[in-house]
């Protein structure tokens, strides 16, 4: 039977895929700011991207805006992303230093879930996940590709290894290069979904050309989607109030 995941009230694997909205700000007003301001909207999930965050070499800085964050925050829950340059990010940094920060933010207790890039290193991938784990804190494996669309049965072995490794929730985005390459993440998803899967999974083709990946979760298996107020993180995110909007239309009509 295929699990679902509980994150505080949240139950993320049931009906309309749930918004994951980031926050990318780069000072510390700025992102308390965009925090206060979420309050009330139809998300389910914020995100801090804190590789935009100019103090993210200071872990004792990091950990005070964290703390502060998630009193804005209230009972939203709260995942904590440092995506590497590799990736899309906006800096790199060393496996070392990926490891320490990601297990400081686990160990003081204010963030739900913590993005694990999945090709890091299968024993980086390990130490990470153990500790955040021991931490009591859930895992979203991810891995990002913003050049093109591997083919469906690549998606589907890095997403199973993903499951295999222990992450709680396997999400993978990568870049279309033309119509049929979103077919192929959407098949992909579905295969996953059907056939594989004993937790929610997260999906998505990026660009203004994927974007009816983000919308159509519910019919291929995908459990998150991304949206956006104000600026976004990563290409072919649509306003909260629009998804949030077509998801329901998708779910009534389900």
């Amino acid at each position: 039977m295929r699990k679902t995941l509980k994150v505080r009230e949240l139950e993320i694997g049931t009906n309309s895929p749930k918004i994951i909205v980031p926050i990318v700000g780069k000072h510390h007003k700025e992102i308390l700011e965009k925090a206060e301001s979420l309050q009330g909207m139809q998300i389910d999930v914020v995100e801090w991207r804190a590789d935009f965050y100019e103090e993210i070499d200071s872990i004792e800085r990091t950990l005070a805006l964290l703390t502060a964050l998630r009193s804005a925050l209230g009972d939203i829950p709260l995942l904590f992303t440092f995506r590497t340059e590799k990736e899309g990010g906006q800096r790199g940094i060393s496996m070392a230093d990926y490891t320490a920060l990601n297990i400081a933010v686990a160990e003081s207790g204010q963030v739900d879930l913590i993005d694990v890039e999945i090709f890091s290193g299968d024993d980086v991938v390990m130490e990470n996940i153990r500790a955040i784990h021991g931490a009591g804190v859930l895992v979203v494996g991810s891995n990002h590709d913003f050049h093109a669309t591997p083919p469906k049965d690549e998606l589907v072995r890095r997403l199973r290894k993903m499951q295999d490794m222990g992450a709680d929730m396997p999400k993978i985005a990568v870049m279309p290069t033309c119509a049929a390459d979103v077919l192929t993440l959407l098949a992909a998803t579905n295969e996953m979904h059907e056939r594989y899967a004993d937790r929610p999974i997260i999906t998505m083709s990026m660009s203004p050309q994927g974007v009816i990946s983000r919308l159509a979760g519910e019919v291929f298996g995908s459990a998150m989607t991304f949206g956006a107020v104000g600026q976004t993180s990563a290409p072919g995110q649509i306003s909260v109030d629009e998804l949030a909007q077509t998801l329901d239309i998708l779910h009534k009509a389900m």
